[in-house]
C-alpha cells in the first residue's frame, strides 16, 4: 500500500507544478487551456488527498494504531499545506489569464 503515498506526493506536485506551467506560458497560452490547468490541478490535489485518506483507512483495518498516531498529524498539515498553495496557484493563474 506504500504506492498510495507515492502517489498523493506525485499528484500533490502535479496539483502545483501546473499551475506554474499556466503562469509560465501566460502571454503565449489562450485562456481555454488555462481553464484546463486549473481543472487539471485542482482534480490532482482532491486525488492526492483521496489517496491519504485511503491510506489512512488501510492503517485502520490493519490496526496499526502507533502508524495513525505517529502520521495523522503530519498527514493533517501537510494536507492543508497542499489545498491552501494549490488555490492560492490556481487563483493567481486565474487572475492572470483574466487579465489576457
Amino acid at each position: 500500500m506504500g504506492w498510495l503515498n507515492v502517489g498523493s506526493l506525485v499528484l500533490g506536485l502535479m496539483a502545483w507544478i501546473l499551475p506554474v506551467a499556466s503562469l509560465a506560458k501566460h502571454g503565449k497560452a489562450d485562456p481555454r487551456k488555462g481553464a484546463v490547468f486549473f481543472v487539471a490541478s485542482l482534480s490532482a490535489c482532491a486525488v492526492s488527498l483521496c489517496l491519504q485518506i485511503y491510506y489512512q483507512n488501510f492503517l485502520v483495518r490493519i490496526e496499526a494504531w502507533s502508524a495513525l498516531m505517529d502520521t495523522s498529524g503530519a498527514v493533517a498539515k501537510v494536507s492543508t499545506v497542499l489545498v491552501v498553495v494549490t488555490i492560492a496557484l490556481n487563483a493567481l493563474s486565474l487572475v492572470m489569464l483574466s487579465r489576457k
